[in-house]
């Protein structure tokens, strides 16, 4: 049962207050609806630099929180052209999991749209959602089925996570 849990929003544009951050109470509510005596964190956003997210996550750890969960940089921006957004999320994750599922979800162009990550370090659970509302929303729903169904196969939660996003998405 999920009874600690902590948000943690990603993004340079959340950050500065540019982009308001509306995933955040949505993901709250998800959390809430598998568990309403749960206590939520929601850290302020993090910059999207891979140290400052990975020692953010590393703090949450030690704490034994039960789930975190992150919202943004699941896209591969940066890669492909130096205007486009630098995403650090999925590199953290890849950085800091024991045990990890992940699905990376492609454009027609090549373009990787997003990669999501399930996995545990220690006893947390640790994921990703896009930062997109529609994508966000999608994502956390299909978590909070999967691990309602199955708290304990994360390979399935992260595939059904991924087919979530990937049907907002439309023909990719």
């Amino acid at each position: 049962m999920i009874s600690r849990a902590v948000i943690i929003p990603t993004g340079d544009e959340l950050k500065s207050g540019i982009i308001l951050d509306t995933d955040s109470p949505m993901i709250m509510q998800v959390l809430l609806n598998i568990n309403g005596n749960c206590n939520i964190i929601r850290n302020e956003p993090l910059i999207d630099n891979e140290d400052i997210i990975t020692n953010c996550i590393k703090r949450y750890i030690e704490k034994e929180v039960d789930l975190i969960v992150l919202i943004g940089g699941s896209g591969g921006g940066h890669r492909y052209s130096s205007t486009l957004g630098k995403d650090f999320t999925h590199s953290s994750l890849d950085l800091l999991l024991d045990v990890k599922y992940s699905t990376e979800l492609y454009g027609k162009n090549g373009h990787l749209w997003s990669k999501l990550i399930c996995g545990i370090k220690n006893k947390t659970i640790i994921l990703n959602v896009p930062g997109p509302y529609k994508e966000a929303k999608a994502a956390i729903e299909a978590f909070k089925n999967a691990y309602i169904e199955d708290s304990n196969n994360l390979q399935i939660i992260n595939a059904k996570m991924s087919e979530a996003v990937k049907m907002q998405y439309g023909s990719i």
